[in-house]
């Protein structure tokens, strides 16, 4: 019973991706205007804002998973409001919080920094769709770790910044690497958000919708081949390899 209804689950959520081979009109492939465009602006500012969360999202994961207080409860809550917020409404906060007439906006603007329809409105877009994500995912990975190690390795002599390098990381590498590849989805697939903050430059998400209502549904399988050979294998690498190298551990 348990492996039949595993795999009913299992076609049940596969199933409309295999109408993405059936539907694609491959006699006329070919991209809309605008297209190459689009996949360049999601490929680099997608980078940028995976390496802003993960660098800014570690400690934050770290100090969540291993710091001491009664307080963190509230910081847990605090991190939960984007998650729980539907990404237009999340968009609408941010650009009232940085458009160009709000006061953080309008500091921001004075040194000529402007967060709306800009480059780094899309990169700002992408880390509060992405980085909660990846802030969840790496605290989890921490909390596996052992704490018993972490205190031998500093019984042996090593400082706790050395331990967090020699000890957690590595034992935590199948864990953040989840939440890489999770946030790496979600910065390249962040559709709401972006089409608040940042409509331009157009990123592939907002392509999609911008094909589908100019042109139409058979504008719009091209783009989707081309999101999902980007976004999905760098997930599944960096999975694979993470766990490749823990199994050669043991």
């Amino acid at each position: 019973m348990g492996p039949a209804l595993a795999g009913l689950v299992f076609v049940f959520l596969l199933a409309p991706f295999a109408a993405l081979i059936f539907a694609t009109d491959w006699h006329d492939f070919h991209f809309a205007e605008g297209d190459l465009g689009a996949i360049r602006t999601s490929l680099l500012y997608s980078m940028l804002a995976l390496i802003i969360s993960v660098l800014a999202g570690t400690p934050l994961a770290w100090w969540l998973a291993r710091g001491q207080g009664r307080g963190k409860w509230f910081f847990d809550a605090l991190l939960m409001l984007p998650l729980l917020t539907p990404p237009l409404a999340l968009g609408i906060l941010l650009s009232s919080f940085y458009g160009p007439y709000s006061p953080v906006g309008t500091l921001f603007s004075h040194a000529g920094l402007y967060l709306t329809n800009t480059a780094p409105a899309f990169i700002l877009a992408q880390i509060y769709g992405a980085m909660p994500y990846y802030i969840i995912a790496a605290r989890a990975a921490f909390e596996g770790v052992p704490r018993e190690l972490e205190q031998i390795s500093q019984t042996l002599g090593r400082n706790r910044l050395q331990t967090f390098w020699q000890v957690t990381l590595p034992l935590a590498r199948i864990g953040l690497s989840a939440g890489v590849a999770l946030a790496w989805v979600r910065a390249m697939g962040e559709f709401g958000i972006v089409l608040i903050v940042a409509y331009f430059p157009e990123g592939i998400p907002v392509k999609l919708w911008v094909n589908l209502q100019d042109i139409g549904l058979s504008a719009v399988y091209p783009l989707l081949w081309i999101f999902f050979l980007v976004a999905v294998p760098l997930p599944l690498w960096i999975g694979l390899r993470a766990r490749r190298q823990t199994q050669a551990l043991f």
